[in-house]
């Protein structure tokens, strides 16, 4: 049997964690069964085993009858759709394997890997969020990819709709390196309207999963992909979180991994910044700039500076100076969270078809937007991807 049908066959043992599999070994080893240690090849011998012995071994009953008698037929067609698909396996004993999530102690045995293996070695920084944010929280999220892309950072996420997606096309945007874990096999894109995002991912950095070919998504699996993404990454930051947020899952996994821990504040009134304001009262780091995340991982960016005083560049300052005064005024009503026409009305005493019109004109200009339920939020140029690269 040679190295990849050893590896297709621990990738499908259920269950099958690195620590579960060296602890094995060991075991093993001090049981005569096996002399080759630690190492790919003592794993092989266990294949064939007899399942009393692989479950003295620490297997789970389905694991030790999966071992001792692999269906050959599908370890085949999982091979053939490695080479069609150019998936990469990488097992724990190999160099290739991302050390952070080796020593993070929550590594499963075997990765695949569809994209640049070797970015699972980059500094990552996992950005994690709700699927349904904001406006103002969608930018947040790719104002920070694109710093910490600009800064040398791989922004590692989950390929989820809302903040995930917003990292990920952010750092794509820059010409920086994403990389995706999903919850569910690299043949089973989910969500299906992220197809050509996990293409643009895989070009420009990797998808990640732990779990076979043909692994339909699942509730579980996610929870058990955010353990990896945050495994990868020398921190998390979370954007918009609500109180039960799957987030929260990864930003918990980050705190006993040891690994740092940020989360930008909201507004007291958005019951998806309750979740960001917790973890910041259990001791998670602010993060108001990139800065307040590369200053604490030690990391210096050559490429862009990120001072919290950042100027505008001329196009916004010119661009505003275009605006007569009473669109000032609605936008100085309209302030940093989202509000409705009503409210604007109120704030500014204007007729309520003049600031429809002048709404309709700010919105073409670029400095708001609208939200789903007639809501009005405040934008900032800077903040959309347009396929521009790092300043250097």
């Amino acid at each position: 049997m040679d190295a990849l049908a050893t590896q297709l066959i621990l990738g499908r043992t259920q269950g099958l964690s690195a620590r579960r599999l060296r602890s094995a070994l060991t075991r093993a080893a001090a049981g005569g069964c096996s002399g080759s240690g630690l190492s790919l090849a003592a794993a092989a011998a266990l294949v064939g085993e007899r399942p009393g012995l692989l479950e003295t071994l620490g297997f789970s009953r389905a694991a030790s009858v999966w071992l001792h008698a692999p269906d050959r037929a599908l370890i085949e067609r999982d091979r053939e759709w490695l080479a069609r698909e150019r998936v990469e396996l990488i097992d724990a004993f190999s160099a290739g394997f991302p050390p952070l999530l080796a020593a993070s102690g929550v590594a499963p045995a075997v990765l695949y890997v569809r994209g640049s293996s070797g970015s699972l070695h980059d500094p990552q920084l996992a950005i994690v969020g709700t699927r349904h944010p904001t406006m103002p929280g969608r930018q947040t999220a790719v104002q920070f990819a694109m710093d910490l892309s600009c800064a040398g950072l791989t922004i590692t996420s989950g390929l989820a709709l809302g903040i995930d997606a917003a990292a990920h096309g952010a750092a794509l945007g820059v010409g920086g390196r994403t990389i995706a874990v999903l919850g569910s096999g690299l043949d089973r894109i989910y969500p299906p309207q992220h197809a050509a995002l996990a293409a643009r991912v895989a070009a420009q950095g990797a998808l990640v999963s732990e779990f076979p070919r043909g692994t339909p998504p699942r509730g579980t699996h996610f929870a058990r992909r955010n353990r990896l993404i945050s495994g990868l990454s020398l921190g998390t930051l979370v954007i918009e979180a609500g109180c039960c947020s799957g987030a929260l899952i990864t930003a918990r996994q980050a705190h006993r991994q040891g690994r740092a821990l940020f989360a930008v504040p909201g507004s007291i009134r958005n019951p998806l910044a309750r979740g960001c304001h917790a973890l910041l009262r259990d001791g998670a780091r602010l993060a108001e700039s990139a800065a307040d995340i590369l200053e604490p991982l030690g990391i210096c960016s050559q490429k862009q500076s990120h001072t919290r005083g950042r100027a505008r560049p001329d196009r916004f300052t010119a661009r505003a100076a275009s605006l007569d005064k009473g669109h000032k005024i609605l936008l100085d009503a309209l302030g940093f969270e989202p509000a409705s026409l009503d409210t604007l009305v109120e704030r500014t005493g204007f007729p309520s078809q003049a600031v429809v019109s002048m709404l309709l004109i700010l919105e073409l200009n670029g400095a708001i937007g609208s939200e789903v339920g007639g809501r009005y939020v405040r934008l900032d140029p800077l903040l959309t991807p347009t396929g521009r690269n790092c300043p250097t």
